[in-house]
């Protein structure tokens, strides 16, 4: 199963890296022109990255990994809204600054993320990466969850303009889905399920960073 864990997380972190490479190279040769085209050029390694991370939901209840499961549920999920069902379903949100700076939080997260855990399966653990992991997302989570929200607000107008995935059901019922109602509860959820996440993550650190922690890993 580590084996497994390990491969796992070195496909991740190949994907991951890619992505966030091609960004940057892409950004440094075409500057903000490369903006407009970024979902194109890394959207479907981007959704692939992110459909293989919901195997990281049955590890937790597997028991192979030993990490929460609601955050790491929520996390997930809220990824999987935001980019299949707001940027996927609208072309004219794929072309927006915002879509650009969130894959780059994502990543950046990530990738930093799969480093550390690639080198634990492997009884590596080096201070630096660790505290950048355990510390890096606290500032940087929320801000991909304000961008995920400034996502779902632009998204909006396009929603109601074209009736995406609004539904009216036929009679005898006599209600329908309006689904940009249905974002904007989301949009709620999102922010609520934000202060949880950032409260694990501040206990994890504290976990993983304590003085005990440290002077253990350390020697």
């Amino acid at each position: 199963m580590n084996l497994y864990l390990f491969v796992y997380d070195l496909m991740q972190f190949c994907g991951h890296s890619w992505i966030f490479t091609n960004m940057i190279i892409r950004f440094m040769t075409f500057g903000k022109d490369s903006v407009a085209d970024t979902f194109h050029s890394i959207g479907l390694v981007m959704r692939l990255c992110q459909l293989l991370s919901v195997l990281e939901i049955l590890h937790i209840l597997i028991s192979i990994d030993k990490s929460r499961l609601l955050p790491r549920f929520l996390q997930i999920t809220e990824r999987i809204i935001v980019l299949f069902v707001v940027i996927n379903s609208q072309e004219e949100v794929q072309g927006k600054y915002v879509v650009c700076v969130l894959f780059f939080l994502w990543n950046l997260l990530d990738v930093v993320r799969y480093t550390y855990n690639m080198l634990a399966r492997m009884g590596l653990y080096y201070l630096p990466l660790t505290w950048l992991n355990f510390s890096l997302c606290i500032p940087f989570y929320p801000l991909s969850v304000l961008a995920e929200g400034f996502a779902i607000c632009v998204s909006l107008p396009y929603f109601e303009s074209f009736g995406t995935y609004s539904i009216k059901l036929p009679f005898p019922f006599t209600f329908s889905i309006y689904f940009p109602y249905v974002l904007k509860m989301y949009l709620l959820v999102l922010f609520a399920g934000m202060c949880f996440i950032i409260q694990n993550l501040f206990s994890e650190r504290m976990a993983h960073l304590g003085t005990g922690n440290i002077k253990n890993k350390r020697s």
